[in-house]
């Protein structure tokens, strides 16, 4: 909806936006408002960065007084993100769910991953910040190195953690596919602007 303004021009749909951003946002200014903390994952919390990160690059009005502005919400749910990255399960990579109660508590989704990577790599090209784009590429390369990413570019849905993330769910999802497409589009402008300005000097 934000894209949608974006591109028309037209307002009708702006308030209604904001009102479910706000309201997403939650107590703790995170994108897991209580009443959907127990139940969100990585990827639910992340959508919600990645349309932060949306409002940020489109200049969509601002959030109301007292909330942190849409640059600050995306990095804190990155900020949140990095911490539950797991390296003890198939060597990396962030599992679907947060909580142990939850099903879905050991398998790592690409999703996920996905999400966590395209939150990366546009913040490294919004911000210039190189520790963006490190996570990025540990993420992509996390992502390759567990074939759910095949040398066809074919992306899968997961793996679980019993296994070590070696026998993939081999389902094919659009969105999967489209994540990571966009963090690599922003990742391609990010290196290229870096090989240009260093011809600048």
């Amino acid at each position: 909806m934000i894209n949608y303004w974006y591109y028309t021009g037209d307002t009708t749909y702006n308030e209604v936006t904001m009102q479910a951003l706000v309201h997403q946002i939650g107590a703790n200014k995170d994108f897991m408002p209580e009443n959907q903390t127990k139940t969100l994952g990585n990827d639910d919390q992340a959508f919600w960065g990645m349309t932060a990160l949306t409002a940020a690059e489109t200049n969509f009005a601002p959030p109301p007084a007292g909330v942190p502005g849409w640059l600050a919400l995306a990095q804190g749910v990155f900020n949140e993100q990095t911490r539950r990255w797991d390296e003890l399960t198939c060597g990396g990579g962030l599992r679907w769910q947060k909580f142990i109660t939850n099903i879905g508590y050991n398998y790592k989704n690409t999703i996920s991953n996905g999400c966590f990577f395209n939150i990366a790599a546009r913040l490294a090209l919004y911000t210039g910040n190189q520790t963006y784009a490190d996570w990025a590429i540990k993420a992509y390369d996390w992502v390759e190195s567990t074939n759910m990413i095949n040398d066809e570019y074919k992306v899968f849905d997961g793996g679980h953690v019993e296994d070590n993330c070696t026998k993939q769910d081999g389902t094919r999802w659009t969105y999967n596919a489209g994540v990571f497409m966009m963090g690599a589009a922003a990742m391609y402008n990010f290196v290229s602007l870096l090989i240009f300005n260093c011809g600048q000097r």
